[in-house]
């Protein structure tokens, strides 16, 4: 194919196809098949208090780092041109949001990762699925915080919407670019061969809680709460049968 080689065929066409159609049938079979497997699984009763502080600031700071994916794969470069966004001033946005999303990911990430490790209640109830997604977790974030941090921050920056933003979004269409993300640096390509691979093992781990947030919520009706005024049991009134002790005859 032009240069392309028989192996980045494999890994930048027929890998990516792969792991889609697993994470899309994974996920249908799983739903289908194992309901009540459905579910995050939580350790809360196991231990409360480092679950408190690393899960909400692993969750916000992961959503604040898949919205800036979305911003940087899946949108053009020429529509943020085309707003008004230069390109100096989105990069800058991008490696500053970025960092702070890294930052309290890595954190997070390191609580929930010490109490899974070392308290061994919490250890005990870790599936080997669950290891391997969570070592693959582990390379993504640290691939991602070293392209934000060490790159686009401290480094010499690395324009990835013109080679890894291209070759993602031809993935959607039939049209991957192959020789864009052949030629972005090794970081990148492992960082998005890592992304592929967790997509695979998604259906199959504790990850599938992420589609079961209770958007119903929103609106269900409200719950009305009344409070009572506890009192004392009134005496029988007239006409009523008295209390009486036991074995007595009126």
């Amino acid at each position: 194919m032009n240069g392309i080689t028989t192996f980045q065929l494999l890994i930048w066409v027929i890998l990516p196809y792969i792991a889609l159609s697993v994470f899309v049938i994974g996920h249908i079979w799983r739903y289908r098949y194992d309901q009540f497997g459905w579910t995050s699984r939580s350790t809360q009763l196991q231990e409360k208090k480092l679950l408190s502080i690393g899960s909400p600031l692993f969750h916000y700071s992961a959503l604040l780092a898949i919205g800036g994916h979305v911003i940087g794969i899946l949108i053009p470069e020429t529509w943020t041109q085309a707003v008004g966004i230069s390109e100096g001033t989105y990069h800058l946005f991008s490696a500053v949001a970025g960092s702070l999303a890294a930052a309290g990911v890595v954190v997070g990430v390191l609580i929930l990762a010490y109490r899974r490790l070392f308290v061994v209640r919490v250890r005990a109830t870790t599936t080997a699925v669950d290891w391997v997604a969570l070592i693959l977790l582990a390379i993504v974030i640290a691939l991602g915080v070293a392209e934000t941090v060490g790159v686009n921050l401290l480094g010499g920056g690395y324009d990835y919407r013109l080679s890894v933003a291209l070759w993602f979004r031809g993935l959607f269409v039939g049209n991957p670019d192959v020789r864009a993300i052949a030629h972005a640096p090794l970081l990148y390509q492992v960082h998005a061969l890592a992304a592929w691979l967790i997509l695979a093992v998604w259906p199959f781990s504790r990850l599938v809680h992420a589609w079961s947030y209770p958007f119903w919520y929103l609106w269900r009706p409200f719950l009305v709460y009344r409070s009572r005024l506890a009192s004392r049991p009134s005496e029988p009134g007239t006409g009523a049968k008295r209390w009486r002790r036991i074995g007595v005859r009126y």
